[in-house]
């Protein structure tokens, strides 16, 4: 959707920004590593046998609450991650119960100064249907004042930056979202600033967030860890165009919880990009990876379920070694942020009980259709839903979903 010439402008500054980090990061963990031989060699000399003392466990790093409940995004150290807290460990009772989770695609309030009237509304339509004990959402664009972005001095009609007010994010949560993924190409429309107004606008709200780099999100839901990991083709995401960076952050997510939902931005883009290919897909030039191949690692690395966005349309869905994948989940809201022509305006919540195990035990697709300037009002003709079928039937294999006609999903 940009012009080209933005997004090399933003890549410099993202790829700029991810050193920055790298270095702090670095620097954090030779200070946990200074501390932690610092702390040993004083068990070390209070030992009067001589025997080697127990190396103590080196503080984890701090990491942003987001508010009342269960939810902290956790920022991994460099190297091996935030380790399992104790129930986790070898031996332990293995975790029991399951977990409802609800799932949408790219979700936006509008554009300043192109504003719902009525924000706190926005969501009626769905309300009873956007609801689990994790609701997730691409938030496609940023909550912050700033004006200075990537668009600066590019031709109207070629450049898209979204932005709403930092105190949107009270409406997302009002909705019934609990989590969001900054892993797209929006989130770094303003720059590091305005993608850091996002984060904290998300906190204060008491919304957790995921998608940044080496960023893992742990929740707690149903008695359960639930870890959120977001990957997107940009520097300033953990990346999809990196397999075995990815590969490696999954691993360390799955150390760290009981269930591991991956959230990509993926595919090309537009009313011709619903199908899935499996193989390399770009947009407008860029790389968007292979949607497939990446889910299916990411599964095969310790993923439990797999939710897809970017493509603004539905996708085909798949049960691949009993993990739920979604491979787009289309348009979900906007106030006159997206085209809603035909499939671009046709959407579904997903509503999946996963078991303590990360396996699928049930499901549904809820139809949603995008009226006037983009609202979600439930469809009680079930279009998204049989979309979602039939696509799955074309598109995929033996792992394929079937839907029956209330939306239910059922391995074909």
């Amino acid at each position: 959707m940009d012009e080209p010439g933005a997004y090399e402008r933003a890549r410099r500054a993202r790829a700029a920004r991810r050193r920055r980090s790298a270095r702090w990061r670095r620097a954090v963990a030779l200070g946990v590593l200074l501390a932690a031989l610092a702390v040993g060699g004083y068990a070390l000399a209070r030992n009067g046998s001589g025997a080697p003392a127990r190396a103590a466990k080196p503080p984890s790093l701090p990491h942003p609450t987001t508010g009342a409940g269960p939810f902290a995004a956790t920022a991994p150290s460099a190297g091996s991650g935030t380790a399992r807290d104790s129930s986790s460990t070898t031996g332990a009772t293995p975790p029991t119960g399951t977990v409802s989770l609800a799932a949408v695609g790219d979700t936006m309030l509008g554009n300043t100064p192109t504003l719902p009237p009525d924000p706190d509304s926005y969501f009626d339509g769905v309300r009873s249907a956007l609801a689990g004990q994790v609701v997730f959402g691409n938030l496609e664009g940023t909550l912050t004042d700033r004006t200075e972005g990537k668009c600066a001095g590019a031709a109207s009609g070629t450049c898209f930056a979204f932005r709403v007010p930092p105190s949107y994010a009270r409406y997302l949560r009002r909705g019934g979202f609990t989590i969001m993924s900054n892993a797209n190409n929006h989130s770094f429309d303003y720059w590091e600033p305005g993608q850091d107004d996002t984060v904290r606008a998300l906190h204060r709200a008491g919304l957790a967030q995921t998608g940044l780099p080496d960023e893992i999100t742990v929740i707690r839901a149903g008695g359960l860890r639930v870890a959120f990991v977001g990957f997107a083709p940009y520097s300033d995401t953990a990346p999809l165009n990196d397999p075995a960076a990815a590969a490696a952050l999954i691993r360390r997510a799955d150390h760290m919880a009981d269930i591991v939902v991956v959230a990509i931005h993926a595919g090309a883009e537009g009313v011709g990009a619903d199908r899935v290919t499996g193989q390399e897909e770009t947009y407008l030039g860029e790389d968007r990876g292979n949607p497939e191949a990446f889910a299916h690692m990411a599964v095969n690395n310790g993923a439990d379920l797999v939710l897809g966005s970017g493509p603004h349309v539905l996708r085909a869905m798949e049960l691949y070694h009993h993990r739920l994948i979604a491979y787009s989940l289309g348009n979900f809201a906007g106030y006159h942020n997206f085209s809603l022509d035909g499939a671009l305006g046709t959407s579904v919540i997903l509503k999946v009980t996963l078991n303590a195990d990360g396996s699928f035990r049930r499901g549904r697709l809820v139809s949603v259709r995008l009226v006037a300037a983009g609202q979600p009002e439930l469809d009680r003709s079930g279009a998204g839903a049989r979309l979602v079928a039939a696509l799955s039937r074309e598109d995929l294999g033996r792992h394929r979903i079937a839907v029956s006609a209330t939306g239910a999903i059922r391995r074909s």
